[in-house]
């Protein structure tokens, strides 16, 4: 029998093709296995899921994909995987593709391929959240107080927001930034709206040591000694 309360949860795994900066980035080999994977087994670990698929337009990705145990049930189309496609079309677009075979989620974590720091344990804790709000976002604190920034004009310094010279660091408003993880949303709010910013948002708030941004060479370089350093704490 169905109990009333259970919800039906689908992760969400972006990994197209293509990548501009570092080539094959999805499936680049991180720390001895290619990084999407982390994505795939953190995902599947959590339990929180009934199915954990990958969306992508790639043959390579889609096998890599199977083997570690997330399905593949359709394929991204050109436009959804094109540099400009945004994670809300993506999202738009597998609810649909899943529509059309007649299956509909709850609720939905999308993932980023590219997040080896993320732990079964936060995407747990975030789909909790779904329990009693519509959309869940980790973020991160900007370690630096922006308030005290400084811009270039005409080749001078110039203090963006003086107003905020002479104030202490304590009574500076925090300010966050996305950690580019996932975005947890209910399929409801998500629809109604056609992204995951909805009104009722909530913070899942991580620390600087489980996020790092992987765009360039250095990032990669760096996140890779980040995560060696971690799994030694971890296993000495």
């Amino acid at each position: 029998m169905h109990h009333p309360h259970t919800h039906t949860s689908v992760a969400i795994i972006t990994a197209r093709g293509g990548s501009k900066r570092i080539p094959r980035k999805n499936i680049k080999e991180f720390c001895g296995k290619p990084i999407l994977l982390y994505s795939i087994e953190a995902a599947l670990s959590s339990g929180s899921f009934n199915e954990v698929m990958v969306s992508t337009d790639d043959d390579e990705i889609a096998v890599l994909a199977k083997q570690a145990g997330a399905c593949v049930p359709f394929r991204r189309s050109a436009s959804a995987a094109d540099d400009y496609a945004t994670t809300d079309e993506v999202i738009a677009e597998v609810l649909a593709m899943y529509e059309t075979q007649g299956l509909r989620f709850d609720r939905f974590c999308c993932i980023y391929p590219t997040a080896p720091f993320l732990t079964a344990e936060r995407l747990r804790e975030a789909m909790a959240l779904l329990d009693t709000h519509e959309s869940v976002m980790p973020v991160v604190a900007y370690s630096y107080p922006p308030q005290r920034s400084v811009v270039i004009r005409d080749g001078r310094l110039v203090r963006r927001f003086p107003e905020y010279l002479n104030a202490r660091s304590q009574d500076l408003e925090r300010f966050y930034h996305d950690c580019g993880q996932f975005y947890a949303c209910r399929t409801d709010a998500f629809l109604r709206a056609q992204t995951t910013d909805v009104d009722d948002l909530v913070p899942l708030i991580l620390s600087e040591a489980e996020v790092q941004d992987i765009d360039t060479m250095e990032d990669w370089e760096l996140a890779q000694e980040k995560y060696r350093r971690l799994t030694e704490r971890q296993n000495p």
